[in-house]
């Protein structure tokens, strides 16, 4: 996921038990307000209700020698054998991965990955790592700590304007912009040693390199990604899908109040409303775990009220978001030696939905932020009317109170051009996201599938993709099986130890059922379940 939240104010700041008091800027460019939405598998809009000052940790900078056309150079340097904490993947794994991941959003950016061990041995591989660093934009050092090679990359990667490091020794230092970054910036008195010009740019970087930083230790993939982009953004060239991360002024304000003043005073007013956005504020830009679970843990009508009026009808923050079509997955074409169809399709969809009281449950899922939440159950039907397919997912969350809670969600699923492709749509939280699903493979038996999407909520400005995996009781795929899962998962461009392991351990009482006069299966057989344990 790429996490891409804006860095928050805390501007809820209550002076009496019942009203927050907003506080406004003195400077219209110092209240971008941005509250945005992130769809996952749990396909329920994240409101991150943040305001924040100056937008100049974020800010998209074109340098006068950089044309918007020319590749974005970024040269990576891992330490030899290194293991990462993403399922002790090697570093050096991770990063030729993540050079994939990049071109998804840019086939300009360039990512080469080197381990220390070619400095090391000062041979050919060594020359050439010489010669990239003297093209590089952006020099990343990851968990490189051998004393030869701190050495050999301070005095080569000497000339390169933004350096960043992590894991790594402390002998190397974080550079952005062509200036040095401290550990910390403290006091006016900075700003006269360094003079205040150097001063703001030097207390800028170190706002990037902490933002980063705390994305970088979230360990994944999707996270990693993004702080690459959010370096190309600041210090090389605008990236377009962090444009929604730029300030807005004081239209936004008055969009709300002119538009939506009725549901802010209602939000404000609402115990639940107001505790969510304090919540909101409170959490990290770059976790949406915490941001979700805030939305969760104090849902109500008026917050969904007040997103549908700002977001949903009046687009007060003036975003946008198109549905990715990177990585293009292929569905499946054909199941138990016959050709895939529609009808075919939608009854794997519906899975077990009949012989048990759910259609999947999830055992893993790609996106860090949501596919990990416990307790993911997948319901899917024919409608009463002639066509109408339905998906309701149901799932649980724990809240900030420690209490675990169930949440259900209905989308309207049209087909697609060709037989394994759908469109999901849903109004969720007062805010509308279409999603495009595939279905990639499914087990003859049905004892696992995986569906890829993408999607985007476009009045919050987010767009995303993930992959689910499923099975009849939550549990992975025997080992044979997983090969074909695996295989599966690289027609999606994804790596097996990115999957988040979903917790099926606790799930009481879970909200199922479908609304009666409701159709299943027209194709497919379902095999008795007695194997399972559920």
């Amino acid at each position: 996921m790429s996490v891409l939240s804006p860095q928050p104010l805390h501007v809820f700041q209550t002076t009496s038990p019942s009203l927050p008091n907003l506080a406004f800027p003195s400077q219209p460019q110092a209240f971008p307000f941005s509250l945005s939405s992130r769809h996952a598998f749990s396909h329920s809009p994240q409101l991150h209700l943040h305001f924040r000052p100056s937008a100049t940790v974020l800010s998209a900078v074109t340098p006068e020698n950089q044309s918007p056309d020319a590749p974005v150079r970024m040269v990576a340097v891992v330490g030899h054998e290194a293991v990462s904490p993403l399922k002790s993947q090697p570093w050096e794994q991770v990063m030729l991965h993540t050079a994939k991941r990049l071109k998804w959003v840019d086939e300009g950016y360039e990512l080469l990955v080197f381990t220390d061990e070619c400095i090391q041995s000062d041979g050919k591989k060594a020359m050439r790592l010489q010669e990239e660093l003297l093209k590089a934009d952006i020099l990343v050092i990851v968990a490189v700590t051998n004393t030869e090679s701190t050495k050999w990359i301070n005095i080569n990667g000497n000339d390169i304007e933004n350096v960043i490091c992590f894991d790594s020794s402390p002998e190397l230092k974080n550079k952005l912009g062509g200036y040095d970054v401290p550990t910390q910036v403290r006091g006016s008195i900075f700003g006269k040693v360094l003079g205040n010009s150097q001063f703001d740019k030097t207390k800028e970087s170190y706002e990037v390199v902490q933002t980063v930083s705390e994305a970088w230790n979230r360990h994944n993939s999707d996270d990693i990604r993004f702080c690459l982009l959010l370096l190309i953004n600041a210090y090389i060239r605008p990236v377009p899908v962090l444009k929604n991360l730029r300030a807005k002024g004081f239209s936004t304000l008055n969009c709300m109040l002119g538009n939506c003043g009725r549901q802010v005073l209602n939000c404000l007013l609402d115990p639940n409303c107001r505790k969510a956005l304090q919540c909101l504020n409170k959490c990290s830009p770059v976790d949406q775990v915490c941001n979700y679970r805030c939305i969760a843990s104090y849902e109500s009508a008026y917050l969904e009220a007040f997103s549908l009026c700002v977001l949903q009808k009046n687009n007060c923050l003036e975003l946008e978001a198109e549905i990715p079509d990177k990585p293009y997955v292929p569905p499946m074409d054909k199941f138990r030696a016959q050709d895939l169809t529609f009808e075919l399709s939608e009854d794997l969809f519906v899975g077990w939905l009949g012989k048990l009281e759910w259609s999947w449950r999830v055992v893993a899922g790609q996106n860090p932020a949501y596919d990990q939440f416990p307790c993911q159950y997948q319901l899917f039907y024919r409608g009463k009317a002639k066509g109408s397919f339905w998906y309701e997912p149901v799932f649980q969350v724990k809240t900030f109170e420690g209490q675990l809670v169930w949440r259900r969600r209905k989308y309207r699923v049209k087909r697609g051009k060709i037989p394994g492709t759908f469109y999901f749509s849903v109004l969720d939280n007062g805010v509308v996201s279409n999603e495009f699903w595939t279905i990639v493979d499914v087990a003859n038996d049905l004892s696992w599938g995986l569906f890829h999407y993408h999607g985007a909520a476009r009045a919050a400005g987010q767009s995303y993709t993930g992959a689910v995996l499923v099975s009849p009781d939550g549990t992975f795929p025997n080992a044979r099986e997983m090969t074909k899962v695996v295989a599966a998962l690289e027609r999606c461009g994804i790596k097996e130890w990115e999957l988040f392991t979903v917790d099926n351990c606790s799930c009481i009482d879970a909200p199922l059922g479908i609304p009666e006069g409701s159709s299943l299966h027209t194709v497919v057989q379902i095999e008795d379940p007695n194997w399972i344990s559920v």
